[in-house]
């Protein structure tokens, strides 16, 4: 009898191995790994709200599979290397995810790369903006902005029509930081302009003020900024604001993290007059936008999307988009193949993923922070169409990057 119930048993167990692949593939598992606590926090929220109002416009399921979605925190201690490689190696063995997106950090997306390259998973970079990030793997896509795109757009800008003879800069002190100096930098040179000094912040910075006296102890007539998310772009615009660092008397240029609406709340009227080069603003003028500012409004009591819930949003579009292509096929490269050359209508304007190099092509706008009923507002006033990543032009016009993308 024994043998019987063992025969019966195994049986059974037969049966539901059988039935667990046809299961599974009735079900695509997509790992998020983004800072839902700590300084950088709301990089997390405004990207998952990006991606929870995608899903709520067009459904948990694509090509007839149901999309399940795995949430992991990467933010409690700043930026966490060693914690976002662990996520993703935990999503990809333990909870078998089939992609994985978000990042909101540069250190988080290198250190993972290796482990997208060795698991053949695709993985959507909805923040993360050093541009080498997407020649570490083959298997990375991005819709965030590579920042060297728009500040060498913005240093040309302020050089040749923006007035400025002499810039300071003031990053923080890692790869998107050195990233956005670099392009700001070199641009403004070429057009003519000298820079004359810059410090670099620490990433977990809560005080700016010694930085602020700096900047205004140098006499430069510009400044160009760049810090993360979070809570820093206002700290930042706040100890601007004490030291007497305005646009009326030095020409501030900036990412567009300092003049999202916390900033601009905490520098007031001293935010009047600053300059940005960015991908996106929720002032931007058009149907999909319109749209998409009222589901975001709705989702967080109010609160304006950034570009964090953009490309977010996109990063949805873009899985759902390459889902719909290979007919619900989430292998890697048959996915990633699917990717490439995407192109669709976002929030932000037209946008396509380079077939080249999987990063985002997309439009660079010129904003200035002005009154607009009675409170300051990014507006914008020019743009630069379909701008692709430079530092990844350079390296295949240097002979330095492979077919796939990937750095030689």
């Amino acid at each position: 009898m024994k043998k019987v119930f063992a025969g019966i048993g195994g049986m059974a167990t037969a049966m539901l191995l059988g039935l667990a692949p046809a299961q599974a593939q009735d079900t695509i598992k997509i790992g998020l790994i983004m800072s839902f606590s700590g300084q950088f926090a709301d990089l997390g929220t405004m990207m998952d709200a990006g991606v929870k109002l995608y899903m709520k416009e067009h459904g948990d399921t694509i090509a007839g599979k149901k999309i399940e979605i795995i949430r992991k925190d990467s933010g409690a201690a700043g930026t966490a290397p060693d914690v976002a490689k662990r996520l993703a190696q935990e999503l990809i063995v333990r909870d078998k995810v089939d992609i994985i997106a978000g990042f909101s950090l540069t250190p988080d997306a290198l250190a993972a790369a290796d482990v997208f390259t060795e698991s053949k998973k695709v993985a959507v970079i909805m923040n993360a903006a050093t541009a080498i990030i997407t020649a570490r793997s083959p298997y990375f896509a991005r819709t965030s902005i590579p920042l060297p795109a728009a500040m060498g757009a913005l240093g040309t800008w302020a050089a040749k029509t923006g007035g400025a003879k002499k810039t300071f800069t003031m990053v923080t002190n890692y790869g998107p930081g050195i990233d956005s100096e670099i392009a700001f930098q070199t641009a403004f040179k070429a057009a003519g302009g000298e820079v004359i000094g810059g410090v670099r912040f620490p990433v977990a910075n809560p005080d700016f003020s010694a930085f602020a006296q700096q900047l205004k102890d140098s006499k430069a007539d510009s400044v160009y900024i760049f810090v993360p998310g979070g809570e820093q772009p206002a700290a930042l615009g706040k100890a601007l604001a004490e030291h007497g660092v305005t646009p009326k008397t030095v020409k501030i240029f900036s990412s567009g993290e300092l003049v999202n609406d916390e900033p601009l709340k905490s520098m007031g009227d001293a935010a009047l007059g600053i300059i940005s080069g960015w991908s996106y603003s929720w002032t931007h003028k058009s149907d999909t936008n319109a749209k998409f500012v009222k589901g975001i409004n709705e989702m967080l009591n109010g609160r304006n999307p950034d570009q964090f819930a953009v490309s977010g949003y996109d990063g949805m579009q873009l899985i759902y988009k390459a889902l719909e292509k290979t007919k619900g096929n989430a292998d890697g490269d048959t996915l990633i193949a699917a990717m490439k050359g995407l192109a669709w209508e976002s929030p932000r304007g037209p946008v396509s993923i380079d077939p080249e190099t999987r990063d985002i092509v997309q439009n660079i706008y010129l904003r200035r922070v002005d009154t607009v009923n009675g409170k300051p507002q990014v507006v914008e006033f020019d743009k630069l169409d379909a701008v692709k990543d430079p530092v990844k032009l350079q390296l295949k016009a240097d002979g330095k990057l492979n077919p796939d993308g990937t750095a030689k």
